[in-house]
């Protein structure tokens, strides 16, 4: 039985995958699998990958005939996958030789649904570890105990799936697919919906991701339309949140971050495209009056002052009968 699945999406990465399948050959075991999902790449990275599927240990190729953006190449490898564990790789990003193997190891030791770790991200020549925001490593928790409090960092908003590892009962539970489509902001009710639904986790201090910033063709360096996609997955967090038992708790946490992030693209506005400015403020505004308004009313007493009066303002802004999420 294969061990573990390894889902790698690429997408026009052709100057960063040799690296990363590199690193995945220095991670190869006789039971574990690579798989590769091409998400319909226009530059050299389906050679790259081509080559990969004959000398890589364990790989598998998947070509998408068209492009469907993160979460379903993800989806994709996860149909396909076989492991008794799955994780998940960036076609950017690389791995410390050996990591896999001591992860399997940490999961079966701990015996969970999942376990979190820590990476490092890697900005030009520049390293800084982030850690999982969880105290107590290497012990086996409840998932819906990491959520709160409200106004501190924690695990849902650690949201990175390859900081992980998953047992493939949460496949079977329909708790690790990705809502396809979306092209950023995948992870956010991705990380949501295991923590309100899985039954254990645990955080350990493994170091082996090597998480790769600043990549110009990243969503996160693109001021297009499609960073836009946060209010579709933030939407997708407040009203799984709302129809849970403990809403009245969790909602706040949802609410806020949902808030922080919004503030966020506000704030840096000028590096998108005019025309995807006015729709990041249109679609903003028509968010701000969807969400709970008594919770929304607290988050924003709790914010700095700066980010709450720039939502207020927004919140009062007239919104259109036709203005919906992008």
């Amino acid at each position: 039985m294969v061990k573990l699945s390894v889902i790698v999406p690429f997408y026009n990465v052709q100057q960063y995958a040799p690296d990363t399948l590199k690193s995945l050959r220095a991670n190869a075991r006789d039971d574990f699998e690579f798989i590769l999902v091409d998400d319909c790449s226009r530059d050299g990275t389906p050679d790259i990958l081509a080559r990969a599927e004959r000398e890589l240990p364990g790989a598998v190729l998947v070509r998408h005939e068209q492009n469907g953006g993160l979460a379903t190449a993800r989806n994709t490898g996860i149909d396909r996958a076989r492991g008794e564990y799955l994780t998940f790789l960036d076609g950017d990003d690389w791995l410390a030789p050996g990591y896999y193997p001591q992860l399997v190891a940490a999961i079966e030791d701990l015996g969970c649904d999942f376990v979190r770790t820590d990476h490092v991200q890697c900005t030009a020549r520049a390293r800084a570890v982030h850690r999982v925001p969880v105290g107590r490593r290497g012990v086996v928790l409840d998932p819906r105990d990491a959520i709160l409090p409200p106004d501190r960092s924690t695990s849902v908003d650690y949201a990175y799936a390859w900081a992980g590892i998953y047992h493939r009962r949460l496949v079977d539970r329909g708790l690790l697919h990705f809502t396809d489509g979306l092209r950023t902001a995948e992870d956010r009710p991705w990380i949501w919906k295991l923590h309100r639904r899985a039954e254990s986790f645990a955080a350990v201090g493994l170091l082996g991701v090597f998480y790769r910033r600043g990549v110009a063709s990243s969503l996160t360096q693109i001021g297009d339309v499609r960073q836009l996609d946060f209010i579709r997955a933030f939407d997708q967090v407040i009203e799984e949140t709302a129809a849970d038992p403990d809403a009245d708790k969790l909602l706040p946490k949802a609410v806020r971050t949902y808030c922080a992030i919004m503030a966020h693209h506000l704030g840096s506005i000028e590096r998108f495209e005019p025309a995807v400015a006015r729709k990041l403020r249109s679609l903003s505004s028509a968010a701000l009056k969807r969400m709970p308004q008594d919770v929304l009313a607290e988050v924003m007493d709790t914010m700095d002052q700066q980010r709450a009066a720039r939502l207020r303002r927004l919140k009062r802004r007239p919104t259109g009968a036709r203005t919906v999420a992008a």
